[in-house]
């Protein structure tokens, strides 16, 4: 089709035109035909610019064109499955890993419900600001963070996929997460051990069992995922360690093995369990149970204490240890953290420095 030389009025540049009311324009070529795309600019160094970032988009469609479709009527729920399909490619993830991020997809999905079905190259900033005004308070910040993280993930799918030029969830603010204060959660070793009684003394069927994995996990730092896959075999009395392995398939949270201590509390409680199950096989679990938050809850109710997790009982071995003086990094490595202890410092640094104020009080200087 020819151009009008009184309308269009072509540069140096190829594909790159002025009209005449001096809006510069793409003339590209899409799907087989010519299509002219405004540059939005009357400036031609913008208009280069521009249309050096159409033709990247052109080349990418040419490699990705025969697998992504038509870009143009991609939705936010074929995006979201093609986003699902990476994840689900990519072996470096664990299966774990995989699971939570299509939970917090699914949450997208929840909380945007009009998102599935609207084309991707639709979705404004304006509608993204929405969907963060409305859940910024409804979600836990950590939560909120990653379903904004998988909102962003999906939209540079669709980017690299030719179904749209920019992210429109790029400035999208993050919600702080602010550090849980251990001193208002966490028991007194004398509120523990009556919270240990009670949860024992309950009379149920799995009383007993929850009541030594709520010990093992406090006296070791385990998580709960860790714990689970403990086996007599992996118990050294001889040295007082134990070997964590984690999951036979997965390993562990950082996918490394460690040798935890079995402090004087941990020796005693799989001492007795020992002695309680008789001559066990070596690859027997030593916990009989995998959780014990229902447990937990009830006890802390029926005592009046205030609720925390399975979780919170590694932040309670992690806080013994502290205050018995053992240094961060050990505590750090104990736990399974690989960065040397700065996680550890930044959660229990302010243990340190009270057990540091503690012990400079006994410093005398007097002849």
């Amino acid at each position: 089709m020819a151009t009008s030389s009184k309308t269009w009025f072509p540069t140096k540049d190829k594909w790159l035109y002025r009209h005449a009311n001096g809006t510069y324009y793409a003339r590209l070529p899409v799907r087989g035909k010519l299509t002219w795309r405004s540059l939005k600019t009357r400036t031609l160094s913008n208009a280069r610019a521009e249309l050096q970032e159409l033709l990247k988009d052109a080349e990418h469609f040419k490699e990705v064109g025969t697998t992504a479709g038509n870009p143009d009527r991609l939705t936010g729920a074929a995006a979201m499955a093609l986003r699902k399909a990476e994840l689900e490619s990519d072996a470096s993830i664990k299966p774990s890993t995989r699971k939570y991020w299509n939970e917090v997809m699914a949450a997208l999905a929840r909380t945007w419900p009009e998102f599935a079905a609207t084309e991707v190259r639709r979705i404004t900033v304006e509608q993204c600001q929405d969907w963060a005004r409305q859940n910024k308070d409804a979600m836990s910040p950590t939560r909120f963070n990653n379903t904004l993280s998988a909102l962003r993930s999906i939209l540079d799918l669709a980017i690299k996929k030719g179904a749209r030029r920019t992210n429109p969830a790029t400035d999208l603010k993050r919600i702080r997460v602010r550090t849980k204060d251990l001193s208002k959660c966490l028991p007194t070793k004398q509120e523990f051990q009556t919270l240990v009684r009670t949860i024992r003394d309950a009379g149920g069927r799995f009383s007993k069992a929850c009541a030594d994995l709520v010990e093992f996990l406090a006296y070791t730092g385990l998580r709960t995922g860790e714990a689970k896959w403990v086996r007599w075999n992996q118990c050294d009395f001889a040295r007082g360690e134990i070997l964590v392995v984690g999951d036979p398939v997965q390993a562990t949270k950082n996918g490394e093995t460690r040798r935890v201590p079995m402090t004087a509390a941990c020796l005693d409680l799989v001492e007795r369990i020992r002695k309680e199950r008789g001559k066990e096989p070596g690859t027997d679990p030593v916990m009989r149970v995998h959780e014990a938050q229902k447990a937990l809850d009830r006890a802390l109710d029926h005592l009046g204490m205030k609720r925390f997790t399975h979780h919170d009982l590694r932040h309670y071995f992690a806080t013994i240890c502290i205050e018995s003086g053992v240094d961060v990094p050990t505590v750090a490595k104990w736990l399974g953290h690989k960065d040397g202890g700065a996680l550890a410092m930044k959660v229990y640094g302010h243990l340190r420095n009270e057990h540091s104020l503690a012990a400079a009080t006994k410093v005398s200087f007097e002849a």
